[in-house]
């Protein structure tokens, strides 16, 4: 797939996109959760290692093609390496599915009830080795935790002033503003959140479009004005830690939304299993996440 072909890809067909990007901090936990404990691994290369081995044996299942799943986030240890004996995004793009890469470097401690992103000084260098590599587009995360609307203006302008510096580069962002989904003032959040990026979308550069990875909101429908916006290429939900089945329940409801889901596609995966039974419970995910999706 070509850049055009990805863009097409992405903005019209059904499916969801596999969040494959845990990074250090999230790694240990996600290894727990395919089976492995943290004394099968003395550093972190060993620890990344596995992952990275997870991610491949993911990419490569059977089930997991361009028919479901448009793409796949990556993390940057993952983009470097390989699967099938290839390159993973070549990989990716000759199953069909569309290589997106995370860029952000972890968030800043909460302060006016948010988390702003880290500092990312060497992004340009990040982006043109993944744009060299065949990478369609990035993803990047703030966390919101409380209704602050000065909060919450900061992240979004955060968010769409590095969007601009991806886009200068010819890839397509993802911006990620999550709100916490055990916030107590979560409906309040979604809607600040979506009048702050509506008015942020005006000032995109060119006849640029972004994308946004959203928590599923309080309230089905608040974001539909997001998910119809001539500047935004696509609006997908995150699963912020519901259970695969609540996730999906929760996504079915807002239409045109679609799924970047991590754990909640993760969740049945072990690596004690046979190839068949992985790929059984990787396709059942699969098949439970794109109905979902295609609402």
């Amino acid at each position: 797939m070509n850049d055009q072909e990805m863009f097409e890809k992405v903005a019209t067909a059904t499916g969801f996109i596999a969040a494959l990007d845990q990074s250090g901090g999230s790694t240990p936990k996600a290894l727990r959760g395919y089976g492995i404990e943290e004394d099968a691994y003395s550093t972190e290369e060993e620890m990344f290692g596995l992952i990275h081995d997870m991610r491949s044996r993911i990419i490569t299942s059977p089930s997991f093609s361009g028919e479901k799943v448009l793409g796949a986030i990556l993390f940057e240890r993952t983009m470097d390496g390989d699967a099938d004996g290839k390159p993973v995004p070549d990989a990716l793009r000759d199953r069909g599915v569309v290589p997106f890469l995370k860029v952000d470097k972890g968030l800043e401690d909460e302060a006016d009830g948010v988390q702003m992103m880290k500092p990312m000084p060497d992004l340009d260098a990040l982006l043109t080795r993944a744009k060299a590599k065949g990478v369609f587009g990035t993803k990047k995360r703030s966390v919101i935790n409380k209704a602050s609307p000065s909060g919450i203006a900061a992240i979004v302008q955060q968010q769409f002033e590095v969007a601009e510096q991806i886009l200068a580069h010819g890839l397509m962002p993802i911006i990620e503003p999550e709100i916490n989904i055990k916030s107590a003032d979560r409906a309040q959040s979604d809607v600040m959140l979506r009048d702050s990026i509506l008015k942020a979308l005006d000032s995109v550069s060119g006849d640029n479009k972004v994308m946004l990875k959203l928590s599923i909101p309080a309230e089905a429908g608040t974001f539909d004005a997001l998910v119809s916006h001539p500047r935004v290429l696509r609006v997908v939900a995150l699963s912020g830690g519901f259970a695969r089945p609540e996730a999906c329940a929760e996504l079915a409801k807002n239409k045109g939304m679609i799924a970047s889901f991590s754990r909640a596609l993760l969740e049945d995966l072990r690596h004690q299993m046979t190839l068949a039974e992985f790929d059984a419970a990787l396709g059942g995910a699969i098949d439970e996440i794109h109905a979902a999706s295609a609402t």
